[in-house]
């Protein structure tokens, strides 16, 4: 994996896995082990606390094996004013976001389960469009060119300094705000406004469905997608080539049964918290509507 170069600020300490770190006494910083599973985020701070910054922090997710480098990756990442989620499995990292908006991807390529060049495949494969800065030992030019041609922003090897490092992720932050607007699916960006969605709240920021008892739900980037494009469609009938296309992008390979799939966990969830989804039906052989003010009689 090779050697990290010594570029630490001299506040930071020596041995980034510390007793003081694993305990979380550095401040702002919370660390937690689950087997292969790192966590590193930085506290919620009180609107009165002298370290709080006003603007939204970008989460990077490190997909490192080298713990005690993953981990210092994420101090001076989060003293750069990033929050960080560390995986030491490339499966991990995928089962996240799944789930879970990143604004950029920290990717090894040497890793226990399989390659970053796999992890990102199956990435693209799923439909999840993410920043991709390789982070590697491997300075052999065919693994930058192939990092590059399959969609990673940038490549850096194995030693580099911190200061540069994070340079080039808020370059690629930059291009990328600029280029896809933080999309969670095609049809829908982190940015978004939260939607009323039968009598629940969803949150495209958040991947959050806040149901009216209170409780609230993480949705996947998908079920985020169809409820997003059914509620901007309401009262029309909407084929099911449409709906995938609009979440998946035109040239997904996503069959009908695959899509109805992810219909039944939503109106499963709905189901959980008594919630109706009546306005919401299926067109047999067509598709479905979201038909809340009731002026179609299609489905019925």
């Amino acid at each position: 994996m090779g050697l990290l170069s010594d570029t630490r600020p001299k506040h930071t300490p020596p041995v980034l896995a510390s007793s003081k770190f694993a305990a979380g006494e550095i401040p702002g910083i919370e660390v937690g082990f689950d087997n292969y599973h790192v966590r590193a985020c930085r506290r919620e701070l009180s609107p009165t606390h002298p370290h709080m910054r006003a603007e939204a922090k970008p989460l990077i997710l490190v997909v490192e094996d080298e713990v005690q480098l993953a981990n210092l990756i994420a101090l001076h990442l989060g003293n750069a004013g990033m929050q960080t989620q560390v995986y030491n499995l490339a499966a991990h990292a995928t089962k996240f976001l799944q789930k879970n908006f990143a604004n950029l991807l920290l990717l090894d390529i040497g890793l226990p389960d399989q390659t970053g060049f796999a992890l990102l495949d199956e990435l693209v494969e799923k439909g999840i469009a993410i920043p991709t800065i390789f982070l590697t030992g491997n300075d052999e030019e065919a693994s930058k060119v192939r990092a590059l041609d399959m969609g990673g922003d940038d490549y850096i090897t194995k030693p580099f300094s911190f200061p540069e490092l994070i340079a080039r992720i808020r370059a690629v932050l930059r291009r990328a705000e600029t280029t896809h607007d933080m999309n969670v699916t095609k049809n829908v960006r982190v940015s978004d406004d939260p939607f009323e969605f039968c009598g629940a709240r969803i949150n495209p920021e958040r991947l959050e469905i806040t149901f009216p008892d209170g409780s609230a739900e993480k949705i996947g980037r998908k079920e985020l997608g169809i409820l997003t494009y059914l509620d901007s469609n309401q009262g029309t009938v909407i084929t099911r080539k449409a709906l995938i296309h609009s979440v998946w992008g035109v040239h997904a390979d996503v069959r009908s049964r695959s899509l109805d799939q992810y219909v039944v966990k939503v109106r499963e969830l709905y189901k959980q918290h008594g919630l109706s989804l009546d306005a919401f039906r299926t067109v047999h052989g067509v598709g479905y509507i979201f038909d809340p003010k009731g002026i179609s009689s299609e489905g019925l």
